[in-house]
């Protein structure tokens, strides 16, 4: 069997700036984090598709998102925990699984979930990990994994299986992928296989001259793909890339236990939708019959806020926790974490809502003149 090294102490605690009390808003990160990354890498981390459309409005959505706080509430003590598919989480937060997190920081995801599980803070992990599962699992914080279904079916099911053996509590089947679109400011990357094959290497030799092809996306997804991957690894599904209230339903009717409103952080099909502007309708559609969750563009604790009042029950977050990665390591995921929480913290007190729960509608500005809500980033 192959030795796993253990992670390495963190490589970044002595770079020039990457002092811990320096201040972590998202802004001030993200330049830290730019600042020590190769071009090839900062290019990967921040593309989206096309005219990056769908990359811009994300941020836009969620800061069109106006709340209207209650008050005269007694708020002395906020409880930001939640649960999602069974585990008790501190906060409505998750990380986004981002892939090749070793092109940004040298321990890539072992580091993640190092850092998460300084929180107990969901990750998931994507197929596209470029350390070893077992230095995930090894991270001790709860974990879920991103499937991306390959043309091989058969190393997509040793993938599942392995995680599900190592303690993934959840597969996340990622829908809006079917082919990997071109990256505007990337069109063509290369990386060493040590990453891209990192835990294929005795299922994908290197001199298989089909390697490339089966490793690659299947374009040919259908409903039934929720039900062969719960079946095969005993694992609830959630199918993430959901803009649609008619394939949110399809999926929860399909078996998915959750959903993940997602339009790939911007680099899928350009000009698609926000996903804060599509979380309502998708909430509405499946109702209590399954978890919504979503991502893209959510930035601090008051993006947070505003995602559960559009009735998410959490969120997914990548590219700040990247940031952190690449400025500091596990302790700058974990700082960054640490981040949401307190501003959710404060969020929640400002608003009115003691607990999670508590956060809903009520808190949304409505539309002039009507009952219900305006979907956000619409003219007001």
């Amino acid at each position: 069997m192959m030795e796993i090294p253990a992670p390495s102490p963190d490589p970044l605690a002595d770079r020039p700036g990457a002092d811990a009390a320096r201040p972590l808003d998202a802004r001030s990160l993200a330049a830290l984090a730019h600042r020590h990354l190769s071009a090839d890498a900062l290019a990967y981390l921040e593309t989206g598709t096309g005219r990056e459309t769908t990359l811009r409005a994300n941020r836009r959505a969620w800061d069109r998102v106006a709340l209207r706080p209650r008050v005269l509430r007694d708020v002395t003590g906020i409880d930001p925990s939640t649960t999602v598919l069974g585990t008790e989480l501190p906060m409505p937060v998750a990380v986004a699984p981002v892939g090749y997190q070793r092109m940004f920081h040298p321990d890539g995801e072992a580091a993640t979930a190092a850092g998460a599980a300084a929180h107990g803070v969901l990750h998931v992990v994507s197929t596209r990990c470029s350390v070893p599962l077992q230095q995930v699992a090894a991270g001790g914080g709860p974990w879920w994994f991103q499937v991306y279904v390959l043309r091989d079916r058969g190393l997509t099911l040793a993938l599942v299986q392995a995680a599900a053996g190592l303690g993934a509590q959840a597969l996340v089947l990622t829908a809006d992928a079917p082919v990997p679109a071109t990256k505007r400011r990337c069109p063509t990357l290369s990386m060493p296989d040590e990453f891209l094959f990192a835990n294929l290497p005795e299922l994908v030799a290197a001199s298989d001259p089909d390697r490339w092809d089966r490793t690659t996306q299947a374009p040919d997804l259908t409903p039934a793909t929720i039900a062969w991957l719960a079946e095969r690894s005993g694992l609830p599904v959630a199918a993430k890339g959901v803009l649609h209230p008619d394939d949110a339903r399809v999926a929860v009717t399909a078996g998915a236990r959750a959903v993940v409103v997602s339009n790939h952080g911007g680099r899928q099909l350009d000009g698609a939708m926000a996903s804060a502007r599509a979380l309502p309708a998708v909430a509405d559609a499946i109702g209590d019959t399954a978890l919504v969750l979503v991502d893209g563009g959510i930035r601090s604790g008051v993006d947070v806020l505003r995602a559960l009042a559009l009735g998410a029950r959490g969120v997914l977050v990548g590219r700040p926790v990247i940031h952190g990665l690449a400025a500091q390591g596990s302790t700058g995921v974990a700082a960054v974490l640490d981040r949401f929480r307190t501003e959710l913290v404060e969020a929640m007190r400002l608003a009115g809502a003691t607990r999670v729960p508590e956060v809903g509608a009520d808190l949304l500005e409505p539309i002039p003149g009507q009952a219900g809500q305006e979907a956000p980033g619409g003219t007001r």
